[in-house]
């Protein structure tokens, strides 16, 4: 697995450097207009590409949640690796969310599957089945299974996934990001209840998305 770089995701930076020249040129040309649109989309790109550290929960059996957003649905769904009837909480990312992915728990990647698609608004149920996305088993102690799906949206046309299969994670480390608005659903074994409600906000690798059953 690639590591990410701290303070700005590596996949931001040509973005970057693209609307910074592109705002230095039109400031060279004396087109202040321009050049102030052009400074204010670098300031967007620059803040959306973030990828701040993060503290996970004091709590080492806590899942974490994978994305940054709210949550859009908690329900019972058929999980896409197992087949079976599971939790699942999705979390929606709009474009001004830190869109860097984190582990929920410390595991082993088993597998990764990217799947082509359409690009439906993300909060939309059928962005679950429908739009590109890319499915992560992750194995985690006592062999429990998580199924995490990077899901693209509306916006987005690009999904990143730095975890490989064979890969062993920490809680909160970073798998991988969504370019530009999507979606992150986490599949919850049954030995788990989850913590959070529909609009809830939380943060990635560091807001509980689930706990133990006692």
């Amino acid at each position: 697995m690639r590591t990410p770089s701290v303070g700005v995701a590596l996949e931001g930076i040509p973005y970057i450097v693209i609307a910074a020249f592109t705002t230095l040129l039109f400031a060279v040309l004396e087109w202040p207009v321009p050049a102030l649109v052009a400074l204010g989309l670098t300031a967007f790109i620059g803040h959306f590409f973030r990828d701040p550290e993060r503290v996970a929960p004091e709590d080492p059996d806590a899942v974490c949640s994978p994305a940054d957003g709210r949550v859009c649905k908690v329900s019972r769904e058929v999980d896409p690796v197992s087949g079976d009837m599971r939790q699942v909480v999705c979390v929606f990312m709009n474009v001004f969310n830190v869109h860097v992915n984190r582990m929920p728990v410390s595991g082993k990647i088993e597998r990764t599957r990217y799947i082509p698609g359409k690009y439906f608004n993300a909060s939309l149920d059928k962005a679950s089945t429908d739009n590109e996305r890319c499915v992560l088993e992750i194995v985690g102690k006592g062999n429990q299974r998580f199924t995490v799906v990077q899901i693209a949206g509306l916006i987005a046309r690009r999904i990143v996934c730095w975890a490989e299969p064979a890969d062993k994670l920490k809680r909160g480390e970073r798998f991988g990001l969504i370019k530009f608005g999507s979606r992150v659903d986490l599949y919850i074994p049954d030995g788990y209840v989850p913590t959070v409600h529909v609009g809830d906000k939380v943060v990635a690798g560091e807001s509980t998305m689930a706990v133990r059953k006692a």
